[in-house]
């Protein structure tokens, strides 16, 4: 009885070893070989395809903008800011039919999938709520104007450059380097300093003692010499005189209006100028202190 089982159970499995043999034998590994090499072998003609296609692109739209630039009378960096979406915009686009390529290619049914489902759902299925709320926020920032590619602003506590303007991120550089990536739906409310002509204020700190009708005299002097030099200005100087600074400190101060982006070079200039002309002429502003008088 065992030895009719055994004899069974053998004639069994080396049945079913010769359908496995047979069934490996059968496949045609050549033709597998050859039909993976040849799907390699599109996707990368697809990649270098597209990869040329975005270098050429690139030029094509730098260019054509660089041209637009000369005849148009749009700012330079409302231009720059247009330029920079429509880069963004053909990036995706290309991506998203290299995407669609690619899938075909592995024979990925995208059209089946697209009309089965509902394209709506397939965006929120891959969570592209934000996304859609990025690109609605981008667009109402582009067509209000609020930014350009080149404006110094602040969004919350980054503060900096703007240097891309997209349809899903706002790219500033603030000024130690750091580049930030701002999600535009994150942007609430945007301080924009290059929009406006900036007020400069300048305050030499003084005592009681000091001769304020010759600081007055000399502090005019000097602005009637800089006039010419710092086309920046966009307002004449205008001397407040003496007041107190937000430490409560006793200065003399001259405010004026520069151009956005200008105010710390027409500030140190100005300030320069007056300290130069008053040591020149041998006018104290702050008494040295008696260090033996309490003695």
């Amino acid at each position: 009885m065992n030895d009719l089982f055994l004899t069974s159970l053998n004639s069994s499995i080396t049945k079913q070893t010769n359908s496995f043999t047979s069934s490996i034998t059968s496949i045609r590994w050549q033709t597998i070989g050859e039909h993976l090499l040849s799907k390699i072998l599109i996707i990368i003609g697809i990649t270098i395809a597209f990869f040329i296609i975005l270098l050429i692109g690139r030029l094509l739209i730098n260019r054509t903008f660089k041209r637009y630039l000369a005849k148009t009378m749009l700012t330079t960096n409302r231009t720059n800011t247009i330029r920079s979406l429509t880069l963004n915009i053909f990036r995706y686009t290309c991506f998203f039919f290299y995407l669609y390529a690619l899938l075909s290619v592995i024979g990925v049914p995208v059209g089946t999938l697209i009309a089965g489902a509902g394209i709506f759902s397939i965006a929120l299925g891959l969570g592209a709520q934000g996304f859609v709320s990025d690109v609605v926020t981008g667009f109402f920032i582009l067509l209000e104007q609020q930014i350009d590619v080149g404006d110094v602003i602040q969004i919350g506590t980054i503060k900096g450059t703007v240097t891309a303007l997209g349809i899903r991120t706002t790219q500033v550089t603030s000024s130690d380097g750091t580049l930030n990536f701002i999600p535009n739906h994150n942007i609430t409310i945007v301080s924009n300093f290059s929009r406006n002509n900036m007020r400069v204020q300048i305050d030499i700190r003084i005592d009681s003692k000091a001769p304020l009708q010759e600081i007055n005299e000399t502090v005019e002097q000097v602005n009637e010499q800089l006039i010419d030099k710092y086309p920046e200005v966009k307002s004449e100087p205008e001397i407040v005189g003496t007041t107190m600074n937000e430490n409560n400190q006793l200065v003399f101060r001259i405010t004026m209006t520069a151009a956005s982006g200008t105010q710390e070079t027409v500030r140190s200039g100005y300030l320069a100028a007056y300290l130069n002309e008053l040591r020149n002429k041998n006018i104290t502003l702050m008494q040295s202190i008696n260090k033996n008088q309490d003695q």
